[in-house]
């Protein structure tokens, strides 16, 4: 059976539960409360769930509960200032609080340990496997930290955006990009102008408008520009990764 603990940070109320094997997990809703993943309609405070359940690749609601690795996954998606400040909380007050006795240890825990030797023993054990998974933890924040950058990066410009633009982001020229995404099937080229295939002419990746230039005869001719908008910029660093080109950001420095 779970261990149910709750704590206090301001007006949020975090429950945490220790499972039978050691594991910590955090209640979903107030989780994603601190981490600032929330939106406010008519007064109310709602969480964003489908970010979440997007950031976890996987469908979380209100009663749900989180690992630590998720937990830390969704501070660093999250990049805010509030993120940042609960995440303080949770590891310097609430875990250390949970294990500062080495082992999450009920008033039943600490009988049963004194009555069975063997309880002692499952509990090293128990640390033992704990130590690891919060070293696999800290592993995969470290891992996760350059797309997360990236992905905020990228979602908190919403402007529009050239190719040449995107380009950079990967080190490359945007007529190199555009010949890549030519061969990929996702543009062809009509007149001057780079244009969306059918397959992806309704994802919303492109904006076009129509600029008005002057030729050196003084008449004037109607240009058409296309340029990409952060869905689209999201959009290709997908595609893209597929066919395993990263953005500069992402690329093994040790390579």
């Amino acid at each position: 059976m779970n261990e149910l603990q709750e704590f206090s940070n301001g007006l949020i109320k975090l429950p945490v539960q220790v499972t039978e094997n050691g594991d910590i997990q955090f209640n979903a809703e107030q989780a994603a409360i601190g981490l600032g993943l929330i939106q406010s309609k008519n007064k109310k405070i709602y969480v964003r769930w489908e970010t979440v359940s997007k950031y976890l690749s996987q469908k979380v609601g209100k009663n749900d509960f989180i690992t630590e690795p998720q937990f830390y996954k969704l501070a660093i998606k999250a990049n805010n200032e509030t993120a940042e400040k609960f995440q303080d909380w949770v590891t310097s007050e609430v875990l250390p609080t949970i294990r500062k006795h080495g082992a999450y240890m009920t008033p039943e825990k600490i009988e049963e340990a004194l009555l069975n030797p063997d309880t002692i023993i499952n509990l090293a054990k128990q640390l033992k496997s704990e130590r690891e998974g919060r070293l696999i933890a800290e592993q995969q924040v470290n891992e996760l930290q350059p797309k997360a950058t990236y992905y905020d990066r990228v979602l908190a410009d919403k402007s529009l955006v050239t190719i040449s633009i995107i380009a950079k982001d990967y080190g490359m020229s945007g007529r190199a990009l555009n010949k890549k995404l030519h061969d990929l099937g996702v543009i062809y080229k009509q007149g001057n102008t780079w244009l969306l295939y059918a397959k992806y002419q309704l994802t919303g990746w492109t904006h076009s408008d129509t600029t008005i230039v002057k030729r050196k005869d003084g008449t004037e001719k109607a240009v058409l520009n296309t340029k990409w908008t952060q869905k689209g910029r999201l959009g290709l660093y997908e595609l893209l990764k597929q066919e395993s080109i990263l953005p500069l950001i992402e690329q093994d420095k040790t390579a």
